[in-house]
């Protein structure tokens, strides 16, 4: 009987065994991406299991999920220990993801296949490697992928460039109703705090870099002022329809990013609206996504496979057609390819193109690719750490009572009707219980 009992344990343990080893072979062929939508050409993505299998002879098949908010992308991976194999993460979040040892290293031992994360440009892997911690340089967990500024997109028939050339114009009465806001606290936050200090940064006594990243409880409260201020103009909050009622004529200034301005210019044109973007004088925000492998990944090698994959010129020109932002990568391919001699304009790219011939004089798109001056002026905002909630607390206030006099006046007629119907129910009901219990005496009295 105990033989019998041990065979079937033996039995048992060495199915479970098996079970593990084919899971454990079939996620190896798993690579599980998390993405922003709309954030990669979909036939870059489709072409990588092939271009895998080329490299290093195995099949590999795509789980491809997307994300529309950071913060839901960091949960998922921090509490839920989700094992998503490579992410996209904005660098406020990288930082939190290294402080919190929620990456693992990048492994750049691609065997015959060349290392082509060195085609990042190196003023990209320097601005990011400010989010570094002790003991984890960035550039070792994470490799730059698009970039770009915040700013104005702005309707030609409406607002002048040089309007546009200031935050004032977001403030400016004459813009009331016609003002789209991105539906970011951070942007937000630091727009704000910018356009309050607009005589300090003129003085040159203190820096975009320096106002952004100051979260102070005075420095907080300032901030909702100003948005407090702001709502008036403001049409709505959006994520992804200014760009649409901008083509539409429908508002004349969008607080946005470049690359959703790059698409909205062209949608446009096709339809007879000039659009334009510019970063303000005052100096804006400029950030940068970049790939990641979190902790709890489950196949890290076709995830550094893929991240170089996407550092190829080729796909990169690809990528950037697609989406409209503006990649990382940072050769002569790129940088020949993005010349427009239509162009009236010159711009000094050697910033991000290095020693490249020409780059310092580029007739260049200067909303994807803004000239050095435009760069040094913008500055990136570091993760707010503990003091974030303050600052979410800060922008709810200010989202919370985002309603005009007319709805609001709407609303209490509404509970007024309400609580009118309400009333006239009960007293109903009241008079109603009245009247039958007249009648039960009656009846007992006959």
């Amino acid at each position: 009987m105990k033989r019998i009992n041990y065979l079937l344990i033996s039995l048992c343990c060495f199915g479970m065994l098996a079970a593990c080893s084919r899971s454990t072979e079939e996620r190896s062929r798993i690579l599980k991406i998390y993405n922003w939508a709309d954030y990669i050409d979909e036939e870059v993505l489709a072409e990588f299991p092939n271009w895998y299998k080329e490299q290093t002879g195995e099949e590999i098949r795509l789980i491809y999920q997307v994300f529309d908010i950071n913060e839901i992308m960091l949960t998922k991976i921090e509490r839920g220990h989700e094992d998503f194999d490579v992410v996209c993460p904005s660098e406020y979040i990288i930082e939190r993801m290294l402080k919190k040892d929620l990456l693992q290293p990048i492994n750049r031992n691609f065997g015959n296949t060349p290392d082509y994360l060195p085609n990042i440009s190196p003023y990209i892997r320097q601005e990011l490697n400010k989010t570094s911690q002790p003991g984890r340089t960035t550039a070792d967990y994470a490799v730059p992928y698009m970039w770009g500024t915040a700013g104005i997109l702005f309707n030609k028939n409406f607002i002048t460039e040089e309007e546009a050339g200031s935050w004032y114009c977001l403030w400016n009465e004459k813009n009331k109703g016609k003002l789209l806001m991105k539906d970011s606290y951070r942007d937000a936050y630091g727009t704000a705090i910018i356009y309050a200090h607009t005589r300090q940064l003129e003085d040159g006594t203190i820096t975009v870099e320096q106002l952004m990243n100051d979260n102070s409880s005075e420095t907080i409260a300032l901030a909702e002022e100003y948005l407090k201020q702001l709502k008036p103009n403001i049409a709505g909050w959006e994520a992804d329809f200014g760009k649409e009622m901008m083509t539409k004529n429908k508002t004349w200034l969008n607080f946005t990013w470049s690359g959703d301005a790059v698409w909205a210019i062209e949608e446009a044109a096709a339809v007879g609206v000039e659009l334009d973007y510019i970063v303000p004088d005052e100096g804006s925000n400029i950030w940068y996504d970049g790939w990641v492998i979190p902790r709890y990944a489950r196949n890290p090698k076709a995830a550094s496979y893929f991240i170089n994959y996407l550092c190829q010129p080729e796909i990169a020109l690809r990528n950037m057609d697609a989406i409209g932002y503006v990649s990382a990568v940072a050769t002569p391919e790129i940088m020949e390819a993005k010349i427009d001699t239509t162009l009236d304009t010159y711009s000094d790219l050697s910033y991000f193109f290095g020693s490249l011939p020409g780059a310092d004089n580029l007739q260049i798109d200067p909303v994807q690719y803004p000239d050095k001056k435009v760069v040094e002026r913008c500055a990136m905002i570091r993760d707010f750490g503990d003091r974030t909630e303050l600052v979410l607390e800060m922008w709810s206030r200010v989202k919370g009572d985002n309603l005009n006099t007319g709805i609001v006046l709407l609303i209490f007629a509404v509970f007024g009707v309400l609580f009118v119907w309400l009333v006239y129910g009960k007293i109903h009901k009241y008079k109603q219980k009245q009247k039958h219990r007249l009648r039960r005496k009656r009846k007992k009295l006959l």
